[in-house]
Order: structure tokens, then sequence, then C-alpha cells
């Protein structure tokens, strides 16, 4: 066990703690479960960065850092659709949601092919966390419908675009595979 692989299971511990935090029936409990998700992104960014930086890269991170990152995200989005509970937030949702499972299967099949660097992780696809984590904060930190969460509105709808695009990216570098005849 090394830090980066604490860090990670740190951040599949915060869920529980987000989830309760959301749901306290306090003004401050907004702010506190946006500072949870503030701490799990930062962790998801900080796990990855120290594993490369000291050589600590293991077989356990690489599982399991994708899943803390997938799981904090989509519970964080089901949070979100049952608060705001418009189809304007669930579209969003569904997209990054989605995307997340179609990419995750097309990465363990290339993986099988051992074509796995084919679907690596791009740009877009960092700059779209980015976003995601920075909109997640947003709406989970301020009240429904104000100015603030109408901003973590905005970014959620650019995440989900740039998700569109680097699903799209991903099929495309993985599409001569996915069409061969065998």
């Amino acid at each position: 066990m090394n830090i980066p692989n604490l860090l990670t299971l740190l951040r599949i511990g915060l869920i529980p703690v987000l989830v309760l935090c959301y749901y306290l029936p306090y003004a401050w409990a907004p702010m506190a479960a946006g500072a949870i998700f503030a701490v799990a992104a930062f962790t998801d960014w900080l796990d990855g960065y120290l594993a490369r930086r000291w050589d600590q890269s293991s077989a356990l991170g690489a599982f399991l850092d994708p899943v803390a990152d997938k799981l904090m995200v989509s519970l964080a989005l089901v949070l979100l659709v049952e608060t705001f509970a418009q189809p304007w937030m669930t579209i969003p949702a569904m997209i990054i949601i989605g995307r997340e499972i179609v990419i995750s299967a097309l990465r363990e099949w290339m993986a099988e092919l051992g074509k796995r660097a084919s679907v690596a992780v791009s740009n877009i696809g960092k700059i779209k966390t980015a976003l995601q984590m920075v909109s997640i904060f947003a709406l989970i930190s301020f009240e429904p419908f104000t100015t603030m969460s109408w901003a973590g509105v905005a970014a959620l709808y650019a995440a989900a675009l740039l998700t569109l695009w680097s699903m799209i990216l991903y099929i495309k570098a993985a599409w001569p595979d996915l069409t061969e005849e065998l």
C-alpha cells in the first residue's frame, strides 16, 4: 500500500460522507458537501501526480483510481438530478454517466486485444474532467437556481459537450478494431 493508493481509498471513503452531508438539514451542509467533493477531486489529481512522480504506479491503483472517479462523479450527478428534478439537469448527467460506461467497456475490450493505449486518456478528457469537477462543486455547494448554480449548469453542459467529443474520438480510434471481421 502506498500514498497514492491511500488517497484513492480516501476518495472512495468520502462517498458516504458526501451523501450524508448533502442531506443534512443545515444551512452549512451544501458548502460542506461541496468541500468534501472538492477534496475528492483534488485527491483524484494528487494520487495520479504522486504515483507518477514517486514511480509508485500499481495494479491496484490503476484499477481503483478510475473506479473511485466514476463512483464519486456518478453519485454526485444522481444527487443533483434528484435535487433539480428537471430534464435539463438529467440530460447532461445521462450523457456523462453513459459515456463513462461506454468508454470503460471500450477500454476493457481494447485491453483484451492488447491495444488499450489506443484509447488512453486524452487532453480533451482531462479538460472535460476539470469542467465536470468545477460544475459539480458549484452545483453541490450553492443553492439551486442562484447565479452560482446557473454557472455550474453552464459548466456542466460544456463538460457534457466535451464528454461527447472525447467519446467520439475514443470510438474513432478504436473503430478499425471494432469493425474488423473476426
